[in-house]
């Protein structure tokens, strides 16, 4: 049998650490990170983003951050750090995982967009 969406999830969780929504703050001004949603562009539009993201579906991160592809978006750098969410965590845990095999060193898990407005995160329009 093999692995479960659950199983996936785990092991993505274990290579791509969760940062909260302080920290992540703190190194988008300190590192110039990249906080990223990966959610589909209706939930996008259905609740807005994390002011400062940029939308990439799950379904697009790998053409949107290699750079040789032509649909690649020079924001996603391999020396600053990446920051990604969705609405629970899952996706963003798997979309870390695809961005560390790809060589982004620094990845992190920022969870659900409603841990960042629970925080008292920006949000803006998406």
């Amino acid at each position: 049998m093999g692995a479960t969406v659950k199983d996936l999830i785990a092991a993505a969780r274990a290579v791509v650490p969760a940062i909260t929504p302080a920290e992540a703050a703190a190194l988008v001004t300190s590192a110039d990170a990249l906080i990223v949603d990966v959610r589909g562009g209706t939930e996008v539009k259905a609740s807005g983003k994390v002011k400062g993201a940029i939308a990439v579906s799950r379904g697009m991160l790998e053409f949107r951050a290699d750079p040789e592809a032509p649909t690649h978006d020079p924001a996603f750098r391999k020396d600053r750090p990446i920051l990604l969410y969705c609405s629970s965590g899952g996706r963003a845990a798997l979309a870390g995982k695809t961005l560390r095999d790809m060589g982004f060193g620094d990845v992190r898990n920022l969870g659900g967009i409603k841990d960042w407005v629970e925080s008292g995160g920006e949000v803006e329009a998406g």
